[in-house]
């Protein structure tokens, strides 16, 4: 739903009727992951993607029906038949699309979610998409991070227009208490993961049963990449990790260097030493598991100090560090002077990026992010046409 917010959000506030396919499950080579959604607009406009092309006109046909007789359907598209216009996905694929007609009164609390979406702030939107009783269908719980303890007496944050902080509220009534805690926890840990999953419930949301299927949709802060040194390369990796949908921050202690000018399509510049820089984040919790670092400075002035608390971190996505082999041996002896040890050095990908034979500060962005992607969803970057077996990879867990 992310990517089609903005005109989902329009056509609610005028209280028009929209058609809202989702893809909530996936298997082999899906051309589109869970939680890409297409609209059938009020007035016939297709907005998004949930397959690339493969099943837009029978989907968009059944938006149609959907919107006409306020029913929600799960619709599962498979291989195509040896027509080439059949309903079916000739990549191999299988993928189940849930097709719901959205307007204020059947989803009143989207002005809500989008704010949170908007403002950076964790949220699920737990949606029921299978149960024996048809009326259940479409059903929503809206899911909010648990809130951080504080001292003294209790108070509350807002999280959204009208929705405290950490509270489970369902968008429509969405059955019993066992049901909600449920689907509560279960999506507050997907939301921690940043991740959408569709899951299986028994009808009252017993943990072992079968016949309720929950698709939750986490709508998690974008991952962040933080780019250390203020160089023409920091510039390309900067616009292709906005590109890529990560909040991107460069660092570099030289004000001379590190301006908003230089890199405009950043999400902030930072002028501070980036050793320092980063320690004070993670002091803060502003890096996770997803975090992407991105060393370009090359000097060991800064790369070191700098290396020693990023390949101390409990757990990022990537600590990439740019430079020749010669560069590369000389900041091994360096961090092993400073104590690292063999397994903290082994996190590190230097010289950074795969072997793409890239010269040019794009070419090099690509290389860079290429491994990025490489390693979050388990590839080795070897050409595809050279390859047997599935083109698309599941992320590791």
């Amino acid at each position: 739903m992310r990517e089609v917010l903005p005109e989902l959000l329009a056509w609610w506030r005028q209280g028009r009727p929209v058609g809202m396919a989702t893809v909530v499950a996936t298997w082999r080579s899906a051309p589109r992951p869970a939680g890409a959604s297409m609209l059938l607009g009020p007035d016939g406009e297709a907005v998004g993607s949930v397959s690339g092309g493969c099943v837009e006109g029978a989907v968009y046909e059944l938006s149609q029906e959907v919107v006409e007789s306020s029913r929600p359907v799960l619709q599962r598209y498979g291989v195509s038949d040896d027509d080439a216009f059949a309903v079916g996905l000739t990549c191999g694929g299988i993928l189940d699309v849930f097709v719901e007609r959205v307007d204020p009164g059947s989803f009143p609390d989207l002005a809500a979610v989008a704010a949170d979406i908007e403002s950076q702030r964790p949220v699920a939107v737990c949606t029921i998409i299978e149960h024996p009783d048809p009326a259940e269908l479409g059903r929503r719980l809206i899911v909010r991070p648990e809130p951080e303890p504080e001292p003294g007496p209790a108070s509350t944050v807002p999280s959204g227009p009208g929705e405290p902080a950490g509270q489970a509220t369902p968008s429509t009534p969405f059955g019993s208490a066992r049901m909600i805690d449920a689907v509560t926890d279960d999506a507050r840990g997907l939301l921690a993961a940043g991740r959408s999953e569709t899951l299986t419930y028994g009808p009252d949301g017993e943990r072992r049963g079968e016949g309720m299927r929950v698709f939750v949709a986490a709508y998690a802060p974008k991952p962040r990449m933080l780019v250390f040194g203020a160089i023409d390369f920091a510039a390309a990796v900067a616009r292709i990790g906005v590109f890529l949908g990560y909040r991107v921050t460069v660092c570099d202690a030289r004000p001379v260097f590190a301006t908003r000018s230089r890199f405009a399509e950043a999400d902030e510049v930072v002028v501070d030493w980036p050793h320092r820089y980063l320690a004070a984040q993670a002091e803060a919790g502003a890096i996770d598991s997803r975090t992407v670092l991105a060393v370009l400075t090359h000097d060991p002035k800064f790369d070191v100090p700098l290396l020693k608390v990023a390949l101390r971190l409990p757990a990022v996505a990537y600590i990439g560090a740019m430079g020749s082999r010669r560069t590369h041996d000389d900041r091994l002896v360096r961090l092993r002077e400073a104590g690292l040890t063999e397994d903290e050095l082994a996190r590190l990908s230097s010289p950074i990026g795969l072997d793409l034979g890239a010269r040019t500060p794009e070419e090099t962005a690509v290389s860079i992010a290429a491994e990025v992607i490489a390693l979050r969803w388990g590839g080795d970057g070897g050409r595809l046409g050279e390859r047997e077996g599935p083109i698309h990879h599941t992320a590791p867990r």
